[in-house]
């Protein structure tokens, strides 16, 4: 498989295509990540205090801009989730190689955003399972990891059909503090 830093892949079914972000999404992102329903249920574990909530079109631009540098420096890859009936923006996902000194050492670390009104089983299932079975080639990794709070039921039923397990592990942040709720999958 490729190096998605050197071309980054799209993934498509008849309902989501996952292609990288570009400037343009920035109006429809902006619905995703005011969605105050939405925001609990992002990643921001690790993110130098970061929630993800953006109000301001200026602010969602200066993310989709960082995401993009973030991209060119090879730290993630941020690709957003496009619903093909409407050609709408309604999510993203960034993966990338997590290298540390904990149980998540060389774990494809996977966080999925989501517009509320998509937050359900079926949604979460057909958005993960483009991405899940090539990212453990994409990222030479042999396990994915991604957090599912315990309040976000469709999520967790969607990321278990998957075949992913809940673990007591933590994963321990830049400055020592200790996140949890995550789900993992190893490859196999």
């Amino acid at each position: 498989m490729t190096d998605p830093y050197v071309t980054c892949p799209t993934f498509e079914n008849d309902r989501y295509l996952l292609r990288p972000v570009e400037p343009a999404d920035v109006f429809d992102l902006l619905g995703v990540y005011s969605d105050e329903k939405a925001v609990p249920l992002f990643n921001s574990d690790n993110c130098h205090g970061d929630d993800f909530h953006y109000t301001t079109q200026e602010r969602m631009q200066s993310a989709v801009d960082f995401w993009m540098e973030a991209y060119r420096e090879k730290w993630f890859v941020r690709w957003v989730i496009v619903d093909q009936k409407d050609r709408k923006a309604v999510g993203t996902i960034e993966l990338f190689n997590r290298q540390a000194q904990d149980y998540f050492n060389d774990c494809g670390l996977l966080r999925l955003d989501l517009r509320s009104d998509y937050e359900n089983t079926a949604a979460v299932h057909d958005i993960l399972s483009l991405i899940v079975p090539p990212a453990y080639d994409l990222f030479h990794c042999k396990m994915i990891a991604t957090k599912v709070i315990p309040s976000a039921a469709p999520r967790r039923e969607a990321v278990e059909k998957l075949g992913f397990a809940a673990t007591q592990e933590a994963l321990v942040g830049h400055d020592g503090t200790r996140y949890t709720d995550y789900y993992v999958k190893t490859q196999g």
